[in-house]
């Protein structure tokens, strides 16, 4: 598959936001996401019309601070077959409602007809769905020339036929014409239902495969995993082919606006005629203005809640979550759609965002059908109603230093003093030196002061076996002694501590051989397993750390601080590096807390981006931050497996 070449953000960037959000966030590991919904049985032969049956009912969903909220959802008015396939057969729920409503999940060109039985409290009135970008049709429609014939369903609205109230049906039929991520929502009073919940996404399937994308069960990048795609691409253009996909509906809420709507249908519904001294009202009177959310949701749910499992039992009412992951090379499809009414400027940290398309229309090059011409986005913006869909992509190309801390093998030894006569460099370690340190072994010396001390140099003498000194020939003279602070020699490894090191082989047990493209791929004989697959090869061997806690000094443009006393939460590896190697080598010298170790095992060590709104109040719950619009995307080693069922 050919990848997106895409500008990655610098490495200053991604090393800050890793510092501050691994350590604080990778609790959220276990829990994956990918585009959970339900499909239609398959059509009857010689057609290819589906059929769903929704609901429009009244529920309670939750939020982190403890708050139950009265919401409406559209839901499920029968058994739900869920997609992808087999995937989230034995989890997978879909109530009679639920926030945000199924994900309909159909295939270009199919006739679709949803069936919608409203089950709202009687005072909540009509209901009904629209379909932004579809050819609806509330009657019988002819699939041939579009003509919506016949007697209408269900009752006359503003915008389209309404359900009635007590188990009304409207029935609405259209063709799925071009493939692409699209709402729905409530088309009946609308700044009260949509606000209340009702809405949800239909994501329309391509039905070919472009050439070059893989086939479902046949993509090297997922390293023999399974594979949760819906399709092989976005759209029917070999641009748009990608290696797993999620979906986030952003949406605000007033508690204010569902305290009154669940205390007015309370009202309305205790009320008897008979012995009230006022007329018993009908109806529903809910000011939706002024307009004052407190919560900011992905996919119905607020940080961190959102970064629990799809169909997780504690949300039977919000199945969805929203917490990406992916290895380093996967094309990633972002499918995002603006619900409410509020635009939400969305941050994409770690790269910035191929659009693709926007309300499911493919954004293409006037001069050339072929090419993409849909921006790179720093923030992608979603407008009330509006989807978009696009690719994000992440490799650690750029950064200057391995992701996965290789070094060449070797034997590192502290450094005690350090002086100078002539050109001629005497050096004590502490304890004795290595025995590969001989006459004639190339040394590197990093972390003494003054610099002129520091580089690879050639071994002139030693004390002979046992020995703790040995020299060098320094071409800068003049160099002031060297002592190893006090504090450096209670503890090694630690800022002020010079190291001297040699390697113990010329092997690279990890060799990172360049494709076409300068990664490491099939294409260059790096086998599925290998645990730096598509790794940037010109970055090998160039760990992070110049002298750091452990054992991966190489020349890195910085030196660490001891990540377990700067950053020692439950799920924190202790490494900016991904993958199980990367973790045994670079553990540093002080103890984990009991039991931690294996609470983020090494083998799903990754790295994490923070993806949240730009507008800060959307990343707060009922004002308390961190909160609402915020997830992560974790970047996991390749010998991670990401089960998107957990």
């Amino acid at each position: 598959m050919s990848h997106l070449i895409a500008k990655t953000e610098t490495a200053l960037k991604g090393l800050i936001l890793f510092l501050v959000a691994a350590g604080v966030l990778l609790a959220a590991a276990t829990a994956e996401a990918a585009v959970p919904g339900i499909s239609a049985a398959a059509p009857a032969t010689g057609t290819n019309s589906i059929t769903f049956n929704l609901t429009a009912a009244a529920t309670f969903i939750t939020q982190p601070d403890g708050e139950q909220i009265y919401s409406w959802g559209y839901g499920c008015a029968g058994k739900a077959t869920f997609a992808p396939p087999g995937v989230f057969d034995l989890v997978g729920f879909c109530p009679t409602a639920q926030v945000p409503g199924p994900t309909l999940i159909v295939t270009e060109g199919q006739t679709v007809t949803i069936t919608l039985t409203n089950n709202l409290p009687a005072a909540a009135g009509n209901t009904s769905m629209v379909f932004p970008g579809f050819n609806v049709c509330a009657a019988t429609l002819n699939t041939t020339t579009g003509a919506c014939t016949g007697t209408a369903t269900g009752v006359a609205g503003l915008l389209t036929q309404e359900a009635a109230p007590s188990g009304g049906t409207v029935t609405y039929t259209f063709v799925a014409t071009t493939p692409g991520t699209r709402a729905y929502y409530s088309g009946t009073q609308t700044d009260l239902q949509v606000e209340m919940g009702l809405y949800g996404a239909i994501v329309v399937k391509p039905n070919t495969t472009p050439s070059g994308c893989s086939a479902i069960g046949s993509d090297p990048q997922l390293l023999g995993h399974t594979d949760y795609r819906h399709a092989s691409s976005a759209f029917d253009h070999s641009a748009t082919c990608y290696d797993r996909e999620y979906l986030f509906q952003f949406m605000e809420l007033d508690s204010r606006i569902h305290r009154q709507a669940e205390t007015q249908v309370a009202a309305i519904a205790a009320c008897n005629p008979t012995t009230s001294a006022l007329p018993c009202p009908a109806t529903l009177e809910v000011s939706t203005e002024p307009y004052h959310p407190q919560y900011y949701l992905i996919n119905g749910r607020s940080m961190p809640d959102d970064m629990d499992a799809d169909y997780a039992p504690n949300y039977p009412n919000q199945p969805y979550n929203g917490n990406p992951h992916m290895h380093p090379g996967d094309l990633v499809l972002v499918r995002t759609i603006g619900q409410g009414r509020w635009q939400h400027p969305f941050h994409e940290h770690g790269n910035h965002v191929r659009i693709l398309a926007r309300d499911g229309n493919l954004i293409l090059s006037q001069t050339d059908s072929a090419k993409l011409a849909g921006r790179m986005e720093f923030t992608t913006d979603t407008y009330p109603g509006q989807s978009y869909d696009g690719i994000f992509y992440w490799s650690g190309k750029g950064l200057g230093w391995d992701i996965y801390g290789h070094t060449l093998p070797k034997v590192v030894a502290n450094i005690s003093t350090a002086t100078e006569s002539g050109n001629t460099v005497t050096v004590t370690t502490i304890g004795a030196l290595p025995p590969q340190i001989v006459p004639g072994a190339k040394v590197t010396v990093k972390g003494v002061s003054p610099d002129g001390y520091n580089g690879t140099f050639t071994v002139a003498t030693t004390g002979g076996a046992g020995s703790t000194t040995f020299t060098y020939t320094d071409p800068t003279s003049g160099l002031a002694p060297y002592t190893i602070a006090p504090v450096a020699f209670l503890v090694p490894f630690g800022p002020g501590t010079g190291i001297v090191s040699v390697l113990t082989s010329a092997t690279d047990p990890t060799p990172c051989i360049a494709d076409a493209n300068g990664y490491y791929t099939q294409a260059s004989g790096a086998p599925l397993t290998a645990t730096n697959y598509y790794e940037w090869c010109a970055d090998h061997n160039h760990p992070l750390e110049s002298n750091p806690a452990g054992q991966v000094g190489s020349g890195g443009p910085a030196t660490q601080f001891d990540d377990l006393i700067a950053t020692n939460g439950l799920w924190y590896n202790g490494t900016p590096y991904l993958g199980p190697d990367a973790v045994n080598r670079s553990r540093g010298p002080t103890p984990l807390p009991p039991g931690v170790a294996l609470q983020n095992p090494p083998e799903e060590s990754g790295i994490a981006f923070m993806w949240h709104s730009h507008n800060e109040r959307e990343i707060t719950t009922n004002d308390v931050f961190p909160g609402g619009m915020l997830m992560m995307m974790l970047v996991d080693p390749p010998v991670f497996f990401i089960d998107e069922t957990l």
